[in-house]
């Protein structure tokens, strides 16, 4: 009987619009609307009264020691600073195994450039043929050489398949993506070895542009020669 009644097409009810005499008042509210808006309203007078309750019950002598680290600038609470939060030697053991992280980083993608040229060379360089005959007399050393050299014609471009062409295409800009990243792990590493020795012991000067011997648009640091013991 279910799918007997569900096979009889009924009307569809619609609600009911906003009348024309209060099209200014916007799209007439619905039940759902409703109980949207009712939530959303008993959740901010929740809230609300918690807060009223919080601060009702407050002890005014409590003590905590965020009130020593904080202070208050015209009636705005501002955290103390946390730019000293590390000593100079947690700040350069961070820098270290940041450094670490991307000298990992820098081998792998070395390793793997390693293995896609090494798969492109192979598809694009046939294996040359080794094998040794050994001819009696003169007359079948010309026929295997000739045999040989017919043999030996590359296939060309129009015999590979249109998807090992696509392959092809593929794994090459995949080398070249791996190559620029490995430019420019290689320039963050310098860049963070540089910052790493800076902030070291030991006097230092930024050499000026004259005393340059190879010109380069990055900073070039001297240190001062110190005697070890």
């Amino acid at each position: 009987m279910s799918s007997l009644r569900n096979a009889i097409s009924r009307r569809a009810h619609k609600e009911r619009a906003q009348p024309s005499s209060r099209k200014k008042f916007g799209l007439l509210e619905k039940h759902k609307d409703y109980v949207v808006r009712a939530k959303a309203f008993h959740k901010k007078e929740e809230t609300l009264r918690r807060l009223k309750e919080k601060a009702a019950f407050r002890n005014p002598d409590e003590f905590y020691f965020q009130m020593i680290k904080t202070r208050t600038v015209d009636g705005v609470h501002k955290p103390e600073s946390q730019a000293n939060k590390y000593t100079q030697e947690e700040l350069m053991l961070m820098k270290t195994q940041d450094m670490g992280y991307i000298l990992q980083k820098m081998q792998s993608e070395k390793k793997k450039i390693e293995k896609l040229t090494a798969v492109l060379h192979c598809i694009d360089n046939q294996p040359s043929n080794r094998h040794i005959y050994y001819a009696e007399d003169r007359q079948e050393a010309r026929e295997l050489y000739s045999q040989s050299s017919e043999n030996r014609t590359p296939p060309s471009s129009a015999d590979i398949p249109d998807h090992i062409k696509r392959k092809t295409a593929t794994s090459y800009r995949e080398l070249e993506a791996r190559k620029s990243r490995v430019n420019e792990l290689a320039k963050i590493y310098m860049e963070m070895s540089l910052k790493k020795e800076l902030q070291k012991k030991g006097r230092k000067r930024k050499l000026r542009e004259d005393e340059l011997i190879c010109p380069t648009s990055k900073p070039v640091f001297k240190w001062r020669s110190e005697r070890k013991r």
